[in-house]
């Protein structure tokens, strides 16, 4: 790896490590931000899904201008507007301003993680571009997992506002990197932006994200539930049926012809609701219900971050060599067995005996996971249209881990105590042996002995 594919890298991986830090560091912040500003269970529901909703929707978006009008732009607009999200947060004076600012973030850091990734398959190829998909996996998903460490620190020792302002560190450094420019860029001048099947997206997927959070305290029965629920559904549907006519599609639907793209996505799905619900679940339990403090609360997945850092890249290695399909078949099924070992937290509560061996076991099995899938969805899509394939990508994980969060008050049954903990200790698993089914029968390892289209179904 030349010195301008490493720095490439680094810029590719701090982009992303924002975006992903901090859609976990919140997790931890959540009961200290509803102490301070009220709301209880909801308001924390939509202090996550507020930012999942923009970045889910909005990342499809950034897709497409990011191939349009290249990613180095789309960085430092995503950059930039992350930044002064982020201090918006920590100034919020009531939960609703806080919510309104972190759909703003979601909606910057839509920008960041498929420009990212296609900076990084526009500078590398071959074994190289597999090694370096593996190195960025590793490092932005250990920030999903490191993120309730430093958002525990913090609340416990300085504010929950801190939490968000430490954002501001690394996009500083970010853009100082970016303005050094030297690496290659690429775009499509003939490409043009979907701005109505943006609104349908964002609106449709608003609209049954309330209603799923809202509806146990207020039915099904209520007009104020199922008519957001209707009337979003129906507006994702014209979305999706927008994206079969229209010219440039924000989602195209060609790219779900090809196998392992769309049997990827499916595990996506399955695996990152998992990692979202667990990831709320945990830390929160661990501080509402066994009393932990903030920052030990966060430590507590300091396993899994540990095993991530020491074998992702790896194991991106060695699934680029013997192709992904064990990995993303062993790895998921590995942390659905970890999530059941939560059943042993009981009310006589001991992290080491209870907590530990599950984080660790998670942790192995996120190491196996998580560079293969990532390697064998944009490796089934050619590489002029890897930006759109990254995005698509990262769009199916938040809107998984969106709804998978918006479910949490039916999941639990109301309210995060111990049964609750062990009824979203199932889900975690029956998720996440789902997503190494899905992988064992329907992803293809490449055939070495041709040499195969990107697209090939």
């Amino acid at each position: 790896m030349g010195s301008t594919q490493r720095y490439v890298l680094w810029i590719a991986v701090l982009a992303s490590f924002v975006a992903f830090l901090d859609g976990t560091i919140v997790n931890v912040a959540l009961p200290a931000i509803s102490d301070e500003l009220g709301g209880g269970i909801t308001t924390q529901q939509w202090v996550v899904d507020a930012y999942l909703i923009t970045l889910g929707a909005l990342i499809l978006v950034a897709g497409s201008v990011s191939d349009a009008y290249g990613r180095v732009l789309v960085l430092r607009i995503g950059l930039i507007g992350f930044g002064i999200a982020s201090i918006a947060i920590a100034a919020a004076p009531t939960a609703e301003f806080l919510i309104v600012a972190r759909g703003v973030q979601g909606a910057a850091g839509a920008f960041l993680v498929p420009s990212s990734l296609a900076l990084i398959t526009s500078n590398f190829s071959g074994a190289a571009q597999s090694r370096a998909i593996g190195i960025w996996t590793a490092m932005t998903t250990s920030a999903m997992i490191v993120g309730p460490l430093i958002g525990g620190v913090l609340v416990d020792f300085a504010s929950w506002r801190w939490a968000f302002l430490i954002n501001v560190v690394p996009i500083g450094v970010t853009l100082a990197m970016l303005a050094r420019g030297g690496f290659h860029d690429a775009r499509r001048p003939d490409a043009s932006i979907d701005w109505l099947g943006a609104a349908l997206c964002t609106l449709g997927l608003g609209g049954m994200v309330y209603a799923l959070i809202e509806q146990p305290n207020q039915g099904w029965t209520s007009p104020s539930i199922w008519l957001p629920l209707v009337v979003g559904a129906a507006l994702f549907v014209a979305f999706v049926l927008r994206q079969r006519t229209v010219r440039h599609p924000i989602l195209p639907l060609d790219l779900f012809r090809v196998r392992n793209f769309w049997t990827g996505n499916v595990a996506t799905t399955f695996v990152y609701g998992a990692l979202a619900l667990n990831g709320l679940v945990v830390v929160v339990y661990l501080q509402e219900g066994a009393g932990l403090p903030a920052a030990l609360a966060g430590l507590a997945s300091l396993p899994m971050t540990i095993l991530m850092i020491l074998f992702s890249s790896r194991v991106g290695a060695l699934s680029g060599r013997w192709g992904p399909r064990f990995f993303m078949t062993v790895g998921p099924i590995t942390m659905g067995i970890g999530a059941l070992l939560l059943l042993t937290v009981g009310t006589d509560f001991s992290y080491w005996w209870q907590v530990f061996p599950s984080m660790v076991v998670m942790g192995a099995g996120l190491a196996l996971t998580v560079a293969p899938l990532t390697s064998a969805i944009l490796g089934a899509i050619g590489p002029e249209r890897s930006g759109i394939a990254s995005a698509v990508n990262n769009a199916v994980a938040r809107v998984a881990g969106l709804v998978a969060i918006a479910l949490l008050a039916t999941i639990v049954g109301g309210a995060l105590d111990l049964d609750g903990f062990h009824r979203a200790a199932i889900v975690t698993a029956a998720l996440m042996i789902a997503g190494g089914i899905t992988s064992v029968l329907g992803i293809r390892n490449p055939d070495p002995a041709r040499d195969p289209s990107p697209d090939a179904a």
